[in-house]
């Protein structure tokens, strides 16, 4: 089951975080990985990792916010394979912010990354996976896109949109495209050191144990978690899935 053997998969933001987990999980059960980075060094370490336990996986430069730097990603993506099966649509940018303290600059930064760098990639991705049965989108949205989360105006605003987004390709492409998207609450990733070591300096320990207690389980999620969810939503064992989010948020939106 959830053998991805033969298919390509082009994965956004795979250099570290959940697009790590995602490319590493995907490489494992078989597929092609195409890491859409627009960290070269971040991107390199991805493939060597999958390389290194024998899968296969090239580095694509792409600012996903750049029309140009996507068309020529997804351009020499199709030079190198031949074939697109699976787009994950994961790069993201994160903000802390009310709608009265988010800048002009903030709101347009998040859009641009979280919205239209998702469009631009799809828009890209589209015509290769219409070549292809059984083709897939995978988009990341958050909890953020179904509940009310404090000083998160601009990040909530942008995965509202993801989610949005990935109803209407669905219904645009039903039978030749299916497209979901995944709704994590807090996941620990290098993102989530890196924030608490910026904003809590001495304290980290104290708010991670806080950040951690917002899902009812008590912990956050770990990227392995939101990979093996990936793999089910974009397996043939998913072929009767589309237009769905699905939350995997250890409880929260269940109280």
């Amino acid at each position: 089951m959830f053998d991805l053997t033969g298919k390509v998969a082009a994965i956004t933001g795979a250099g570290s975080g959940i697009g790590q987990a995602i490319a590493l999980e995907f490489a494992e059960q078989g597929a092609r990985i195409a890491v859409l980075e627009i960290s070269e060094s971040a991107a390199a370490g991805t493939v060597e990792q999958i390389k290194s336990a024998g899968g296969d996986a090239t580095a694509f430069l792409c600012d996903v916010a750049n029309h140009a730097s996507v068309t020529a990603a997804f351009a020499a993506l199709d030079a190198a394979y031949g074939r697109l099966n699976i787009l994950v649509n994961n790069a993201g940018i994160s903000h802390i912010g009310t709608v009265e303290s988010t800048t002009e600059a903030d709101f347009d930064r998040v859009f641009s990354v979280n919205v239209k760098g998702m469009f631009l990639c799809a828009q890209a991705a589209v015509p290769l996976l219409l070549r292809q049965p059984g083709a897939v989108i995978l988009n990341m949205a958050s909890i953020a896109s179904h509940i009310g989360i404090p000083d998160r105006f601009a990040y909530s605003m942008s995965k509202g949109a993801v989610h949005t987004m990935t109803l209407s390709i669905a219904a645009d492409y039903m039978k030749r495209i299916r497209c979901n998207c995944i709704s994590p609450a807090r996941v620990h990733t290098p993102f989530v050191d890196a924030y608490l070591a910026k904003s809590y300096p001495g304290r980290e320990a104290e708010m991670f144990q806080k950040l951690s207690e917002y899902q009812p389980m008590g912990r956050m999620g770990k990227p392995q978690e939101v990979a093996q969810l990936a793999v089910y939503l974009c397996s043939d064992e998913a072929c009767f899935i589309t237009g769905h989010a699905y939350p995997i948020d250890g409880g929260v939106m269940a109280l």
